[in-house]
């Protein structure tokens, strides 16, 4: 079963700007309700598009480079990489039905 994998400041860009395949990154923080109530469908969401989508987490507290370097200001916030480049972004909860209308079109 694929989990979503930790990623860093000085792992971003090997392990989500240069991947050969779609990364969703969750950027979330421990003390984070919304971010606890998103956490299971970001874990399906790495186990249902196992091989043609990665699924990363990002600890807010630990990593402000990236943050600032996406300009996230708010936590939940999920960001769709597809070749090194930013294509979907969602803030907040959302049911997974409406994540997935949104993240489809970029995994085809």
């Amino acid at each position: 079963m694929a989990k979503p994998f930790p990623v860093s400041d000085s792992s971003f860009e090997t392990d989500v700007l240069d991947s050969d395949r779609p990364v969703l990154v969750d950027f979330w923080a421990d003390w984070c309700g919304p971010c606890k109530m998103i956490a299971p469908i970001v874990d399906d969401l790495a186990n249902e598009y196992e091989g043609s989508l990665s699924v990363a987490k990002l600890d807010a507290d630990d990593n402000p480079n990236t943050m600032q370097a996406y300009q996230v200001m708010g936590i939940p916030t999920l960001i769709l990489f597809k070749g090194g480049k930013a294509v979907e972004r969602i803030t907040g909860y959302m049911p997974k039905e409406r994540l997935l209308e949104k993240l489809s079109p970029h995994l085809n």
